[in-house]
């Protein structure tokens, strides 16, 4: 991650949320890189906490969470700000692709379509909590006020699913039609730990949820004020 952070056109900065391991754990380049700062954590909380208390110490004007084993493409940093900057939308996300062992990569469309969306619009791109989620939680590149309004679930896994919703439902964005994020496929990763598909449908039942409670009290407060 840290290396794919290197190659971007323009400025960044990384809170680095150490989930209880001890920062002397941090590989020698991101310790020295002025551009990473670190929260390190007395025990280990979760990726959904963790990520949370670390935006509060989020200096940016656009957030981006990811984790550490991923990568982002070359342009992705300078392709959604840009889009940022020149519309005023909330939120600007892309494409992802699974990089394999082989190094070979395979382009994943979410099913959310490229172009402008009004706030809430993704989550009707989720017909059901079985089906393929929206978009990549990864790739979304949003303002740090609308994270923070719409932080992780809480839940031990798919929290980021959650932050999607929240934050596409809060204000409107554009999906960009190319890929801006690297999923690495290996052994270590999350999904492919032992016990992951246990809580995976009753985590995705909670999003789907969520999001549809949340469009549905965003659009009853329009009406409201329209009213």
């Amino acid at each position: 991650m840290h290396a794919s952070l290197t190659r971007q056109s323009v400025p960044w900065e990384a809170v680095i949320a150490l989930d209880g391991a001890s920062p002397d754990r941090l590989p020698t380049p991101l310790a020295q890189d002025p551009r990473i700062r670190t929260l390190a954590l007395p025990r280990p909380v979760g990726a959904a906490c963790a990520r949370n208390l670390a935006l509060a110490h989020v200096r940016t004007q656009y957030t981006n969470w990811a984790d550490d084993d991923d990568e982002f493409t070359d342009n992705a940093m300078s392709l959604r700000l840009n889009t940022l900057e020149s519309t005023g939308v909330g939120w600007c996300a892309g494409w992802s692709e699974d990089e394999h062992t082989d190094g070979s990569t395979t382009l994943w469309r979410c099913p959310t379509p490229p172009g402008l969306h009004e706030a809430g619009d993704v989550w009707t791109y989720w017909k059901s909590p079985a089906n393929t989620i929206p978009i990549g939680p990864t790739t979304i590149l949003a303002r740090t006020d609308l994270v923070r309004a719409a932080p992780m679930g809480g839940l031990v896994q798919g929290e980021d699913y959650v932050a999607a919703l929240g934050v596409t439902a809060l204000a409107p964005g554009i999906l960009l039609p190319v890929p801006v994020y690297r999923y690495r496929k290996w052994d270590g990763q999350m999904t492919a730990q032992a016990g992951y598909d246990q809580l995976e449908a009753a985590a995705r039942e909670h999003a789907w949820s969520y999001g549809r409670s949340l469009r549905a009290v965003m659009r009853r407060g329009e009406d409201e004020v329209d009213g």
